[in-house]
């Protein structure tokens, strides 16, 4: 009597996990591009909405004195996936990259009239930082943006070493902006009609500035008045 026996040879086994593993790899970048993009429009949306609400809380104010992350939060207009615990005027904010996110008030002029804030975002990814630096936040004054700055490195740990509020507080209405004048640059500053760097960067340009290639470590902070 003789059986026929049927199944899968080892070779035809190696080629369906072969196959099998080639495609959970291409589903796990899709996956990491995908959160990638959500994060970043997360972030985009994060920013509208605080500058919106800061300006709508302060509209009957003649400067933004008081402004803080506690302050920010105390009074609603922190989006909540942000963070809502607050004590002593202090507030830990994070962004959708975990990155630490500042709210500090500036001045929009070189005579310290605290009529401007900045939103700083820390630890951003570098494809997060070309899109954002290119959205279009206002290519003119009328938007209310002063100053967009970007840099290669993650720039605090904490509120008062954030080195983007304290370049940023020199950077005024009608500043030209600094460009990047290599093929990588720490910072570069755009401005509304800068002469130097002007807003949104182009795609080249933001390539250049978002440099921080290992990780998320690239920051972008806006100024507004």
């Amino acid at each position: 009597m003789r059986v026929n026996e049927s199944g899968r040879s080892m070779i035809e086994m190696l080629g369906v996990l072969a196959i099998i593993g080639v495609l959970s790899v291409g589903g796990i970048a899709g996956y990491s591009k995908a959160m990638n993009k959500f994060k970043t429009n997360k972030i985009a949306d994060n920013v509208s909405m605080i500058v919106a609400n800061v300006k709508t809380l302060y509209a009957q104010q003649n400067t933004y004195t008081g402004l803080t992350n506690g302050t920010a939060v105390s009074m609603g207009v922190i989006p909540d996936e942000l963070g809502t615990a607050y004590s002593d005027d202090t507030a830990t904010l994070t962004n959708a990259f975990n990155g630490p996110v500042f709210i500090n008030v500036s001045d929009s002029t070189a005579s310290g009239d605290k009529k401007a804030f900045i939103i700083e975002f820390n630890n951003l990814s570098r494809e997060a930082c070309i899109a954002l630096s290119t959205n279009d936040w206002g290519s003119g004054y009328s938007s209310g943006l002063i100053a967009l700055q970007v840099n290669n490195s993650s720039q605090a740990a904490s509120n008062s070493s954030a080195t983007m509020k304290n370049t940023l507080s020199g950077v005024y209405i009608g500043n030209p902006g600094t460009a990047c004048t290599g093929s990588t640059c720490a910072t570069t500053t755009a401005t509304p009609g800068g002469s130097s760097q002007a807003v949104p960067l182009n795609v080249v340009e933001a390539a250049k500035a978002c440099s921080c290639n290992t990780g998320n470590n690239c920051s972008i902070a806006w100024k507004y008045y």
